[in-house]
C-alpha cells in the first residue's frame, strides 16, 4: 500500500474529504481506541488499531500530495541528527 492507493480506497468508501479536520478527528478516535487495546495489552487489536491510526495519516499526508512513507524517511533524518533528552519512560524530547 501507499499513501495513494489508500487515499484512492477512503475517496471511494467515504468520499471526498472536505475538511483535514474530520480525518484528524478520526485518528484521535483510533488512537482511543489505540490506547484502550495497550491497556487491555490485547496485541491482536493493539495491531489492528495501530494500523487505523496510520491509515488515517496516509489519507491526511496523500491528500496534501505528500507520500508518508517518504514524510517518515525524511524527518528520521531530522531526528537522528537531533540531541535527545530521555524522560526515562522510553520517550523523550529534542533539545
Amino acid at each position: 500500500e501507499t499513501s495513494e492507493s489508500i487515499r484512492v480506497w477512503g475517496h471511494a468508501t467515504f468520499g471526498e474529504v472536505r475538511n483535514l479536520s474530520a480525518l484528524v478527528a478520526r485518528a484521535r478516535g483510533e488512537l482511543d481506541e489505540l490506547e484502550q487495546a495497550v491497556r487491555a495489552n490485547d496485541r491482536p487489536e493493539i495491531g489492528r488499531e495501530a494500523a487505523d491510526v496510520v491509515i488515517l495519516l496516509h489519507r491526511i499526508a496523500d491528500i496534501l500530495g505528500h507520500d508518508l512513507n517518504e514524510q517518515v524517511d525524511a524527518k528520521m533524518v531530522i531526528n537522528r541528527a537531533r540531541k535527545w533528552k530521555t524522560t526515562g519512560d522510553g520517550t523523550g524530547s529534542h533539545v
